[in-house]
Order: C-alpha cells, then structure tokens, then sequence
C-alpha cells in the first residue's frame, strides 16, 4: 500500500483517483479486513467510491463499504458510493441497510 492505492491480498485495489477511490478486481471474505485496515491508513477520498471495476464480491464486500460510509460520517463528511454491483445493492435490501450506502 502507498499514498495512491490500497492492496488487497486476494488481488483487488483501490486505486486513488483524487476525489475517489476506484476498487478494482475481487473483494471477498479472504481479504476485506485487509482492505478496511489499509484504508484506515489514508484519508477518505473527498467524493466518492467507485465500484465500476469491481470483478468478484460477497457480502464482506458490503461490510466493507458499510464501514468506509460510517468512518465518512463520523468525519462529518458526505461520501457517495457508485457503480455498486447489483448483487451488493441486493444484499443491503436483504440485511435492511440499504440507506446506509445510499
């Protein structure tokens, strides 16, 4: 990890794309903790996450941006989530937090 990207073992990246982090590749059981702590390191992008290259995800993908929203609002900041695959959107339907990521 550097001041420009967040790594995560299973091979998925935010990229920092200056007012948004970019995840590409896979975001899975196998690696969210990795990413969440990493991302800790660095100071939230000032707009948005953008899951547009986001190949694989599973429902610790959701914890993972269900945690980047908290840390955004316990910074007194807005922080949008887009290009979130469907099948993340489907799950906070089903977990019923699905007004936590809009």
């Amino acid at each position: 990890m550097n001041d420009r990207a967040i790594d995560a073992p299973a091979g998925g990246t935010f990229a920092n794309a200056g007012d948004t982090w970019r995840f590409e590749g896979a975001l899975t059981f196998d690696d969210a903790a990795d990413v969440f702590a990493a991302s800790r390191a660095l100071p939230l992008p000032p707009r948005a996450l953008d899951f547009s290259g986001m190949a694989r995800a599973d429902s610790s993908a959701l914890a993972v941006v269900i945690a980047l929203k908290r840390r955004a609002a316990a910074e007194g900041r807005p922080l949008a989530i887009v290009n979130l695959p469907a099948s993340l959107r489907s799950l906070a339907v089903v977990y019923g937090v699905e007004n936590l990521i809009d």
